[in-house]
């Protein structure tokens, strides 16, 4: 050869140039969509192995709940049914994939379908998929062939194979997370001849023109407990798995690999109890890497896995360019799965990581991914799920959660005001209550906060629990006090000032509960400390010295009583002066336990001149001034207080503020000894209902309301 040669290799092919003779010989192996090898060969196979079957992990023996949901999509398959689209959203793990795979099994062996199943989760696993599609609808060799070589437009090719379906089918497109992998090369369209079904994250209504949504949420409690028996039958009780099952928010990834767990055990095996007691952190477990290790039995990939199948939605958020939806869902990950007012994410800054102006476009793109979702109703909250919370809190740095838990002290401090005013509740208030004992519970749990933070924490908390108590919420108010004080007490010991207020408010509490003996106990404790730390004139002492007294004066020991109101009312007039609002509180308790009638005209007039008729501790010293004055016999002027009192109670807090009932009660006591028979009957029937209805027919305050309403009838 004395030139050169022109040539050109296509594909796989080499061109060899020689100046001698050779005898090249060489192998070929093409396998699907550029494969390394092919059945029978030594490379690696990538093709599809089947579209004709569901590509899941571990299919759900049985499909539980979804009967509405299943029965619309049952008829998308009937034999008339075709050319829609169906759309099914939801937090991941919710259970779409099974959904789908249970249709897929209905429309193959009852309605008479081909199915085809189709993972979308990217654009080289959807491509390769509905190619597959196309051959197994007719597509020959070579229209497969430029398809692949970009030599014929795919989906084109493919949907002109589905309209030509000899049978009728449903296309599932699986994990479709992405949904411009979707729109880019128009994949999702719509035939006479079929139904298409998408599984997906995103809940965006704009992505899916023309489609009908559907949303797969968390199982009800009965069968979300059920999943958990069929998984493992022998590992408890259905309460037991009741109780697991709400733990995990009856979530369906979660509930899987609880039971995978269970039932996979082969040494010691757990029961469901002792599963759930774990979960809560017993023996220092990991409730997160608990789940995880369920994946065993489910196919281990990270769409099984708890601790990263979210990850897939981040990521997706930050590859849209919405890195700051990541930061406010960890920052969502301080609080609690329950609803969360909205109201609570005003004005949230954290820096260059959420900027105020973007808060409402993060929240927006978390909405999208399913990640959380709003509630409608009175107050307007998100709801976000407690195990995707607990795990994202567990992937948060170290060097991070300082800040956001900062933030979210601060935002329940902006909301809940500092000194809260009796009366009717701020809907928002009891609403707050399972988020703020979850952040006090997220700090303590490791040591990545600082005190400071701690600190707002614990304020937070005590706003929160005056704020409930105060609204007549005292059963709630008792629960969030006693749990801060256990988490708060790990964190800034039993003698910090925020935890013997909480302390203080826990008997309290017990007091208003009918718990006197309780309440009484919890109080001479804190009132012991307050002194041995703060001294004997300290204010918080002298809070402790008054709520002790109205537990005492209950039980019977009226001097001691006295003694204590009368020390809260002499170290506040010399520290605060004779008229602050705490001195008049004092008074006014000072005036129910020791009835003088000329401290009560003097304190009336000083709370008349200082605070108005209708200020809170005003209305509240009419009604001590009112049963000062029955209580000294002064019956024919204690009945125009009495009535007055229960007037300004009624239209200040309400007819079933307990003590507008306590208002109520005292005016019948006050109408009987007056020989108004009748109407006092009336009065008495209406404090016992009230009280029956507020605070429960075992309260000693509802047993005294009928013991004296059987009285006034057999008078």
């Amino acid at each position: 050869m004395n030139g050169g040669n022109d040539a050109r290799a296509d594909g796989r092919g080499r061109v060899y140039q020689a100046s001698g003779d050779q005898h090249i010989i060489e192998h070929h192996h093409h396998g699907s969509e550029g494969g390394a090898g092919g059945p029978g060969g030594g490379g690696v196979w990538s093709g599809l192995d089947s579209v004709r079957w569901p590509s899941v992990g571990r299919a759900p023996a049985v499909l539980r709940d979804r009967t509405t949901l299943m029965a619309r999509l049952r008829a998308s398959v009937a034999p008339d049914a075709g050319g829609q689209v169906y759309v099914l959203h939801g937090l991941g793990g919710c259970g779409k994939t099974a959904v789908a795979y249970a249709l897929f099994q209905y429309a193959t062996s009852e309605a008479g379908r081909i199915g085809l199943w189709v993972n979308a989760s990217d654009t080289a696993s959807l491509r390769t998929g509905m190619l597959a599609v196309a051959a197994d609808r007719g597509a020959g060799d070579g229209e497969l062939t430029a398809a692949r070589s970009g030599l014929r437009a795919a989906a084109d090719l493919v949907w002109d194979h589905l309209d030509r379906s000899d049978r009728p089918w449903l296309l599932v497109l699986d994990n479709a997370d992405d949904p411009a992998v979707l729109r880019d090369g128009g994949w999702l369209r719509t035939s006479p001849r079929g139904t298409v079904l998408v599984t997906t994250r995103q809940a965006a209504r704009h992505w899916w023109p023309g489609a009908e949504l559907l949303q797969v949420g968390v199982l009800p409690k009965a069968d979300a407990a059920r999943v958990l028996c069929d998984l493992a039958p022998a590992a408890g009780t259905v309460e037991e798995a009741e109780a697991v099952a709400e733990r995990l928010g009856r979530l369906p990834l979660a509930l899987t690999l609880a039971g995978g767990f269970l039932a996979h055990q082969v040494i010691d095996p757990w029961t469901m109890a002792e599963y759930g007691r774990n979960l809560d952190g017993g023996h220092g477990a990991d409730p997160i890497d608990l789940l995880d290790q369920g994946a065993v039995s489910a196919g281990a990939d990270s769409r099984h896995l708890v601790s990263s199948t979210w990850q897939f939605s981040l990521n997706a958020l930050v590859a849209q360019g919405l890195p700051e939806s990541v930061t406010l869902l960890r920052l969502l990950a301080c609080w609690a799965g329950d609803p969360l007012p909205l109201s609570l994410l005003s004005g949230v800054e954290m820096g260059d990581a959420l900027p105020r102006r973007r808060v409402e476009v993060a929240l927006r793109g978390l909405l999208d991914q399913s990640l959380t979702e709003v509630v409608p109703g009175t107050v307007r909250c998100l709801r976000t799920h407690g195990v995707l919370l607990d795990s994202v809190w567990r992937g948060t740095s170290a060097d991070q959660r300082d800040s956001l838990a900062a933030t979210a002290a601060g935002q329940l401090l902006s909301v809940l005001p500092e000194v809260p005013e009796r009366g009717r509740p701020d809907p928002r208030t009891s609403l707050l209550a399972p988020h703020a004992v979850a952040l006090l519970r997220r700090v303590v749990e490791g040591p990545d906060v600082g005190r400071p933070t701690v600190d707002s924490i614990a304020e937070s908390l005590l706003r929160l629990v005056v704020a409930l108590h105060r609204a007549g919420d005292y059963a709630p108010a008792l629960t969030v006090a006693e749990k801060a004080v256990e988490l708060g007490t790990q964190q800034l010991g039993a003698d910090h000032p925020s935890i013997l207020r909480l302390r203080e408010r826990v008997g309290r509490s017990l007091c208003r509960l009918g718990r006197f003996e309780e309440s009484e106990a919890v109080h001479r404790q804190v009132l012991a400390d307050c002194e041995r730390v703060q001294g004997p004139a300290a204010p918080d002492t002298l809070t402790c010295s008054l709520g002790l007294a109205r537990p005492v004066n209950v039980l019977g020991r009226r001097e001691e009583a006295v003694a204590l109101a009368r020390r809260a009312v002499a170290g506040r007039t010399t520290t605060l002066g004779p008229v602050h609002p705490l001195t008049l509180i004092a008074r006014s308790h000072l005036l129910s336990v020791h009835p003088e009638p000329e401290a009560g005209a003097e304190f009336m007039a000083d709370c008349q001149r200082e605070l108005g008729p209708e200020h809170p501790i005003s209305v509240g010293g009419a009604l001590d001034h009112a049963f000062a004055l029955f209580s000294l016999q002064r019956t024919s002027e204690a009945l125009p207080a009495a009535r007055e009192a229960l007037r300004l109670f009624e239209t200040k807090f309400g007819v079933d503020y307990p003590i507008t009932l306590n208002a109520g009660a005292l005016l019948s006591q006050v109408l009987e000894a007056l020989g108004k028979h009748a109407e006092a009957l009336g009065q008495a029937e209406a404090v016992v209902e009230g009280r029956m209805r507020v605070l429960g027919p075992e309260h000693p305050w509802t047993v005294t309301a009928q013991e004296r309403l059987a009285r006034f009838r057999g008078a």
